[in-house]
């Protein structure tokens, strides 16, 4: 197939506003937030449905078009940004945005790849629940982006990885045929974990369209403390007491050098020591 009568088939299946070819409005498609990273593209494909990305993934296989998944484009690595030659098409997900079910008393939720990760929270929150992963970009990454990356977050410690928050997902393979691994089943031992090799693959097995991830119970209590140390060898012994301490339910621990805050308190105004005196960490 040419590429040309393929890019006509992919605009008569995504409709009107599915695609984007002018190069101002592509703008957003091209670059990574820094603008150290830029590319080029034939078409900006925004499917509305698993159906739409199946439909397009196979005219593209057909036409021999390579075709550069996109969630909210948030990465700060250039890895969603087509390579410069412009022979691609970019499939953005992010009208692809429902949030499918929310099952409270089981703790998941399935949502499809162009949501939001802050409005996932938001969601959850709804039902008195916690959906655990968040992190800077939370108000513009997309769950999808999310999960092709194995983003880790603020909360790893305590959740884990997205792949750890994951049941099952949906999936466009690279022929256009779709697998529906969608499960809200946790003691799943029914051979391979399929999942776990479109999770952190960055689209290069398939696309990801949708998940079931898990929620949480939403904490009732957060303590949060800052305490000083005089040796770096000490701070996994802190860790230790501190995992311990708290049954495992530690959420969060980060290692601050004193030359850090010293940056902060010299460059940011309104800024002040936490600690009564100085101390290395």
């Amino acid at each position: 197939m040419e590429i040309e009568a393929a890019l006509d088939q992919i605009k008569t299946v995504v409709g009107p506003r599915g695609w984007i070819a002018d190069p101002g409005e592509q703008e957003p498609y091209l670059v990574e937030a820094r603008r150290l990273y830029r590319g080029a593209t034939r078409m900006v494909v925004r499917p509305a449905s698993t159906a739409e990305v199946a439909a397009v993934v196979r005219i593209c296989a057909e036409a021999r078009l390579p075709i550069v998944p996109q969630g909210g484009n948030t990465g700060l690595v250039g890895g969603g940004v087509p390579p410069q030659d412009g022979h691609n098409v970019v499939l953005a997900l992010g009208r692809m945005n429902r949030i499918r079910a929310i099952d409270p008393v089981n703790f998941t939720m399935t949502v499809e790849a162009g949501c939001i990760l802050a409005h996932l929270h938001e969601a959850a929150a709804e039902v008195d629940r916690l959906f655990p992963l968040s992190l800077g970009a939370e108000g513009s990454c997309q769950i999808g982006g999310n999960l092709s990356t194995n983003a880790g977050g603020i909360a790893v410690l305590r959740y884990g990885n997205t792949r750890e928050l994951t049941l099952g997902v949906e999936v466009v393979l690279p022929d256009g045929q779709v697998w529906d691994g969608l499960r809200g089943l946790r003691k799943d031992n029914t051979g391979y974990d399929l999942k776990q090799l479109f999770i952190g693959g960055e689209g290069t097995l398939g696309i990801i369209t949708a998940a079931t991830v898990k929620l949480f119970p939403k904490p009732r209590e957060t303590d949060t403390a800052l305490l000083a140390l005089s040796r770096v060898e000490d701070v996994m012994d802190l860790f230790s007491r501190a995992r311990a301490a708290t049954a495992d339910q530690l959420t969060a621990f980060e290692l601050i050098p004193r030359a850090g805050l010293d940056l902060a308190l010299a460059h940011i105004p309104g800024t002040i020591d936490p600690l009564a005196k100085p101390h290395p960490w």
